[in-house]
């Protein structure tokens, strides 16, 4: 009985481990492994060189100097040529109500400017604190005086008319002056100037920084220059672009040759003394002494302080140089006298 029993646990040991067999030669069977996917966060790519006006990356070289033209705005003049292209717009008063542009190109390069007109002094230093070729068609005494010095590299239409400088058919003197990029280059060989050297750079805020600016609301500025409008600037936010559309008078600033509308990031607004100093309502203006100003970015807009750093008109706050959004400025001037408050109204809807 005994031997009976034994040899049935035998038999049940090898069947067992028969089995046990079978199992351990069975393919192992993987658990499907799903991978979790995560999403990266798109990264901007980094720009080797950046230009200093407008803090726009580049692949290639930013190294090259700046141009300042002066750009008519009388109402015979609009629209403009060449504006949509420029980093920064000057705006001041030339004479009597009517103000005039110092547009300063660098990142781009439009194919032609106009209508050029004179020059005055405080332009001649604006261009001048930014190592900028001055470029103009006549001059008021106190320009001729600068310009004739040598004070500034310059080339003037009173010099160049109907070589570098062309007149359009369509309007008439003063206002159909022009001249084309490629001819201020042909006009700085052959007077030999080089056109290496960049601008003095600006301070930028990151991408992530423009989208946290605080301030009051200010979807829409108006400034006046005139009780009859001639020169009043208007600039609209276009929150799906980001950015303020601009109007003279009522009318959008477009470009003449395409349509295409000046699109800014920054509007810069200062108040500096004027003084008239002849009868043709010509002005001596301080933009060496600093003062008040508002810096609007963004539908936002920020009281701030205005110096001249080494002839560059900076926004200054709590003692610092403020950061502009990358992008086109345009720069208001205005009279001390009614100043910010009597020339500047902001809308918030």
């Amino acid at each position: 009985m005994k031997k009976w029993a034994v040899a049935v646990a035998a038999i049940a040991l090898l069947f067992s481990g028969c089995s046990n067999k079978e199992k351990a030669n069975e393919p192992v069977k993987k658990e499907k492994v799903v991978e979790k996917v995560v999403e990266k966060e798109v990264e901007k790519p980094e720009f080797p060189y950046y230009f200093p006006l407008t803090g726009v990356g580049s692949q290639t070289s930013t190294e090259e100097r700046a141009i300042a033209v002066m750009v008519n705005n009388h109402p015979k003049a609009r629209p403009q040529s060449g504006l949509n292209k420029a980093d920064i717009v000057y705006e001041v008063l030339a004479e009597g109500d009517i103000t005039r542009f110092l547009a300063v190109f660098q990142s781009e390069k439009p194919a032609n400017i106009g209508p050029v007109r004179s020059a005055r002094d405080y332009y001649i230093e604006l261009a001048k604190g930014l190592g900028a070729l001055y470029v103009a068609h006549g001059y008021s005494p106190e320009a001729k005086e600068m310009l004739d010095s040598n004070y500034i590299d310059n080339i003037n239409g009173m010099v160049y008319d109907g070589t570098l400088f062309k007149r359009s058919s369509a309007r008439k003197a003063p206002h159909n002056s022009y001249i084309t990029y490629e001819n201020v280059l042909k006009g700085a060989e052959q007077k030999k100037y080089s056109m290496e050297k960049s601008p003095p750079s600006f301070t930028f805020l990151t991408d992530e920084e423009s989208k946290n600016i605080a301030g009051n609301e200010a979807k829409s500025v108006s400034i006046t220059y005139s009780a009859d409008g001639i020169s009043n600037s208007k600039y609209q936010f276009d929150a799906a672009q980001g950015k303020y559309t601009r109007f003279s008078s009522g009318e959008q600033t477009v470009d003449l040759e395409t349509g295409e509308p000046i699109l800014l990031d920054n509007i810069f607004i200062i108040e500096a003394v004027h003084k008239l100093i002849d009868s043709y309502g010509r002005r001596d203006i301080d933009l060496q002494s600093g003062g008040k100003g508002y810096l609007v970015q963004m539908g936002k807009v920020n009281e701030v302080n205005w110096e001249n750093k080494n002839g560059r008109i900076v926004p200054i706050k709590d003692g610092e140089e403020v950061k502009l959004v990358q992008g086109r400025t345009w720069v208001n001037v205005v009279p001390t006298n009614p100043g910010l408050q009597g020339s500047v109204s902001f809308n918030v809807e």
